[in-house]
C-alpha cells in the first residue's frame, strides 16, 4: 500500500488563493523557515558537526557551552524600505533565527572545541579526551 497525497479537495484551492501576495511583496508563507541539517561524525580522536546554512556569514552564529550542552544559534535581522514617487511606502523586514542543542558526552575535551565557516557550512569539531581514544591493540605476555 503507498500513500497519495490528494491535491483536488476544496481546502487546497483555498490555500492557494490565501497564500498570494495580491500587492507584490514577499509571502511570508512561501518563504517558510527550515532549521539547518546537521551531520554528526565520529572518530577515533574526535566528533565534528557539519550545519549547513549557507547564506549566512561566521558572524551570524553563536556557539556557546553550558554545562554540557553545547548550543548554536543564529539570528539575522534584514529590512528594506522602498518609496515611490507618489506617497506610497512600503517597508518589508525579514528575521530568521535558530538554535540546535546537542548534549556532549563526558568523553569529550571541552576546552579543545573549535568552529569553522566555509562554503555554506559551518563545521564544529570536538576533541576527545585522550584516555576515551581507541587505544592500537597490544599483546599483553603472560608470566
Amino acid at each position: 500500500m503507498s500513500l497519495i497525497k490528494r491535491t483536488d479537495r476544496l481546502p487546497f484551492l483555498f490555500d492557494d488563493f490565501l497564500n498570494t501576495d495580491w500587492f507584490g511583496g514577499t509571502n511570508v508563507s512561501k518563504i517558510g523557515f527550515n532549521t539547518p541539517a546537521v551531520n554528526i561524525k565520529e572518530s577515533d580522536n574526535d566528533f565534528t558537526i557539519e550545519l549547513a546554512a549557507p547564506g549566512l556569514a561566521k558572524e551570524d552564529f553563536n556557539i556557546e557551552l553550558d554545562n554540557e550542552v553545547l548550543h548554536i544559534s543564529s539570528e539575522v535581522k534584514s529590512e528594506k524600505e522602498t518609496k515611490e514617487a507618489r506617497k506610497y511606502t512600503r517597508k518589508e523586514f525579514g528575521y530568521r533565527s535558530f538554535k540546535r542543542s546537542f548534549n556532549l558526552p563526558d568523553t569529550v575535551n571541552a576546552t579543545g572545541i573549535e568552529a569553522s565557516y566555509e562554503n555554506g557550512v559551518l563545521e564544529v569539531a570536538i576533541p576527545k579526551k585522550e584516555e576515551a581514544k581507541v587505544q592500537p591493540k597490544r599483546l599483553i605476555e603472560i608470566s
